[in-house]
């Protein structure tokens, strides 16, 4: 266990799309934009969902997905709750739950139980929902929530015919410029403030500066979901 850690940290969502089917020019991408991080003075940065390989077959590296969405059971299989783990750090107690896995309030409840602080939720969607669905989660578990996506056009991928992004396509040709995922990435606060984003318009940093030690006790002395509000003698899964 750690026991120095900072009163604040300074962390970086990274909004941006993969060079798709172009793994070492992903790295090289991702390179640079660690490097201007690094530059702004972050000490974490969260890349998109499946960022290295592109989605949705590619990798998330601090964690496996225990339930893939739609199409995903494709290409992922199904994994247990060992992958995923809450790591314990100079900047606070880290974690990661991917996509929709972020709908499943079992599994929140699993994270908030591992005292998780700094919640990172990396993902494909997009848009208010997504926005409301990343507030509630940081309200709900009294942590900063940290959810990065990637910003697409259809420049991105590559063109027909080697590449169909639509049916269409095989007789239309596409807008380059249209955007594919709009992005959104977003920093919260356990008071449910957005510190950072959402931005749907291009790809990007956002920064935002977190007081772990001195928020986060804040908001779980209003609401503790696995505290002081879990009721554990009237509430279970059994009766």
């Amino acid at each position: 266990m750690f026991s120095a850690m900072s009163s604040t940290v300074r962390v970086t969502v990274v909004q941006a799309s993969s060079v798709f089917y172009d793994t070492p020019a992903t790295i090289d991408k991702a390179e640079r934009f660690l490097k201007e991080a690094a530059e702004l003075g972050s000490q974490l940065v969260v890349f998109p969902e499946a960022f290295i390989g592109g989605y949705p077959r590619g990798y998330n590296f601090a964690d496996q997905k225990i339930m893939p969405t739609c199409s995903e059971r494709l290409v992922w299989g199904f994994r247990d709750c060992s992958t995923t783990p809450v790591y314990d750090t100079p900047y606070g107690k880290l974690g990661s739950v991917i996509c929709w896995e972020n709908r499943m309030p079992l599994l929140r409840t699993s994270m908030y139980a591992k005292g998780i602080e700094i919640y990172c939720a990396q993902t494909a969607d997009s848009g208010d929902t997504w926005v409301s669905t990343m507030t509630h989660v940081a309200m709900e578990g009294g942590c900063y929530v940290l959810s990065p996506i990637q910003f697409c056009r259809r420049k991105d991928y590559p063109s027909p015919p080697e590449y169909l992004y639509s049916p269409s396509e095989v007789l239309v040709t596409p807008d380059y410029d249209s955007i594919i995922w709009a992005g959104g990435s977003v920093i919260i606060s356990p008071h449910g403030e957005i510190l950072a984003g959402p931005n749907y318009e291009e790809e990007g940093l956002f920064t935002a500066d977190l007081d772990v030690r001195g928020e986060i006790p804040k908001a779980k002395f209003k609401f503790d979901v696995v505290g002081h509000y879990s009721r554990p003698d009237i509430l279970n899964l059994t009766e």
